[in-house]
């Protein structure tokens, strides 16, 4: 039995997030372990690195999945080349140690969103950036970043519903670059709860349009309320960049 290493880039705009789900829904594992399936002949389980939200998109996300299969790496890859939709491309496979697990295994992940703090869209890239016409003061959004690194309950910056749930996590760093008008704000952390990284962005947003104060950030994370953080910014501007084991 093989146990395969691959990694994928996807565009989330016509997907429901990674995780499969019940009925006749389109998401990135389900169009995987089909196609995957029909390759090796095999009931397949693609083991995912995390969930992403419907509309969120990856530029290396990993998973592994085992397979009797006996195809090299090249053949699978090219096999995955042709028959995977266009929006969806395992650029790199290896067989890999029995005890990989794409999602037990890792250490830390890193998103970024990408914000057009332009005037006028920009019609290329409307797809994977936010547009955000009002000028952001960078400077107050980085304030309230850093208050947000280390090991924090996150529970304002969460919509999971089950309150059993561990929230704590640990935000390793925050940067918020500008250039000629286009924000990167990069996150990285060894987990993410279900939209934090959208509600950290919303609420990092408001401070930069000046209806909140970055000051508020730690009243907002001290509340444990969802309901004193900013709104969930949207899906299409986030992207996991990468994913360190």
């Amino acid at each position: 039995m093989r146990n395969l290493k691959i990694e994928i880039e996807y565009d989330g705009s016509r997907y429901k997030g990674w995780q499969t789900q019940k009925g006749n829904i389109a998401t990135i594992q389900e169009k995987l372990e089909s196609v995957i399936a029909k390759m090796t002949k095999e009931e397949i389980q693609v083991i995912g690195c995390g969930r992403t939200d419907t509309g969120v998109h990856a530029e290396n996300y990993i998973a592994n999945f085992t397979t009797n299969c006996e195809k090299t790496v090249e053949e699978m890859l090219d096999y995955l080349c042709e028959y995977l939709p266009e929006d969806i491309v395992v650029k790199a496979m290896k067989d890999t140690s029995e005890r990989f697990h794409a999602r037990y295994n890792v250490i830390s992940k890193t998103y970024v969103y990408r914000i057009n703090n332009n005037k006028y869209r920009n019609v290329f890239n409307k797809k994977y950036t936010c547009h955000i016409p009002e000028k952001l003061d960078i400077e107050q959004m980085q304030k309230a970043a850093a208050i947000l690194v280390g090991t924090h309950d996150f529970m304002s910056f969460t919509t999971l519903k089950n309150k059993s749930k561990a929230t704590v996590r640990t935000i390793n760093y925050i940067n918020i670059r500008e250039n000629d008008g286009n924000i990167e704000m990069e996150f990285n952390g060894n987990g993410f709860l279900k939209n934090m990284v959208r509600i950290i962005t919303g609420t990092l947003i408001e401070i930069g349009l000046g209806t909140k104060k970055f000051e508020d950030m730690k009243k907002i994370l001290e509340a444990k309320q969802r309901s004193e953080a900013g709104p969930t910014a949207h899906a299409h501007g986030l992207a996991l960049k990468n994913v360190q084991y």
